[in-house]
């Protein structure tokens, strides 16, 4: 059940992060607040298809 997913900055686009998640407990689009190495500061990064 546990699946790869990326993850992008919402305020770049950038996709900076990949993990996995459980789509069973969490079925809609994961959020966390992750590092941008563009931006130098900790912003929103949402799951991405």
């Amino acid at each position: 059940m546990r699946v790869i997913i990326t993850l992008a900055c919402t305020e770049t686009g950038d996709r900076n992060y990949t993990t996995t998640k459980n789509k069973r407990t969490h079925p809609g689009r994961m959020e966390m607040k992750k590092y941008c190495p563009r931006l130098k500061r900790v912003t929103l990064h949402r799951e991405t298809r």
